[in-house]
């Protein structure tokens, strides 16, 4: 998918092999946050030449489609252009939308939108609520706006104010001191989906991590929490293991496994069934972001019987959490 003036490069969000800020904070932000509301609809039996007409007035290039309150389509202004081209202004918006919708919920992290724009080429995705009515759209134009106005306040806000505990390696003496970790995730549990990673990047901010550290371990926390929601039968566990040198990302289930290892670690394959791809979740993306951000990376699996990963990243000297260099 190419990027238009105003628009997010969602590819190099998810490719770049060193994370920004604006990466982390899409990791942070809720689509709450960067969607357009209210939306602008139209209605399935409004001909093309009405669409338009509500697209020029509105200064959008596409909407959702509408009818009895129920999300049942989506029309752009490519659809506008073709209708138009074949001498077809007078047929319905239905004619021409398109029925196989992709969505996301209003309370996923910015993340999962910018994999959906990046697994298929679209300019915009509706945003649904829990109940699944529409609340929003989002557009790479939302998100860049987003990241922007996050970037601006992250950056006037005090953070010399935060707790630090960075004294904690040097103040306990043993031959093998570490912090551990663990976090219980429910399987397709999507509105608590997160907060363990959040949880853990706060913890290693509170130990004065570098920021760029803490990042690749938050991003891949995420990211292997969200496979334990996504993927597994009863959930799973995240155990985040702290140590002077390095920090260990274990997550572990009981199925229902993986068949094909090396088709997994493939970016964009995904086992993800079609209702979770619906809603913005299982690009297929996740491992590959995992092992982007690890120094180390293993995993494990065995048809019917559960999945364990390991993902670890290596700390700097002096006990901040600074980045090793890659051999």
């Amino acid at each position: 998918m190419s990027s238009s003036p105003g628009s997010v490069d969602t590819r190099s969000l998810l490719q770049d092999s060193d994370l920004t800020k604006a990466q982390e904070l899409v990791y942070e932000l809720v689509v709450r946050q960067v969607m357009t509301t209210p939306v602008v609809s139209v209605q399935p039996d409004q001909t093309m030449h009405e669409l338009g007409e509500k697209l020029r007035a509105a200064g959008i290039a596409g909407a959702p489609v509408v009818e009895q309150g129920e999300l049942i389509g989506i029309v752009s202004m490519n659809d506008l252009i073709n209708a138009l081209e074949r001498g077809s202004r007078d047929d319905p918006v239905r004619q021409w939308m398109t029925i196989d919708i992709l969505t996301v919920r209003e309370d996923d992290s910015v993340i999962e939108a910018v994999k959906a724009f990046a697994s298929r080429p679209v300019g915009r995705i509706p945003v649904v609520s829990a109940q699944g009515s529409l609340v929003g759209i989002v557009t790479g134009g939302d998100i860049t706006r987003g990241l922007v106005r996050a970037l601006d306040l992250d950056h006037r806000s005090d953070e010399v104010s935060h707790y630090r505990a960075s004294h904690i390696f040097q103040d306990i003496s043993s031959h093998d001191t570490s912090l551990t970790l663990r976090y219980t995730v429910s399987p397709r549990d999507f509105s608590h989906s997160g907060e363990a990673s959040a949880k853990v990047k706060r913890a290693l901010q509170r130990l004065g991590g570098r920021p760029e550290a803490v990042r690749r371990v938050a991003v891949a926390c995420y990211e292997a929490e969200m496979n334990l929601v996504i993927h597994t039968d009863a959930g799973g566990e995240v155990l985040v293991e702290v140590r002077p040198d390095r920090v260990s990302i274990t997550t572990t289930d009981a199925g229902p496994g993986i068949s094909d290892i090396e088709s997994a670690l493939e970016a964009g394959f995904s086992t993800a069934p079609d209702w979770i791809r619906d809603l913005g979740f299982g690009a297929g993306m996740g491992l590959e972001n995992i092992r982007r951000c690890s120094d180390e990376f293993s995993l494990r699996s065995e048809v019917g019987s559960g999945t364990k990963l390991v993902a670890v990243v290596y700390l700097g000297q002096g006990n901040r959490l600074g980045r090793a260099p890659r051999s």
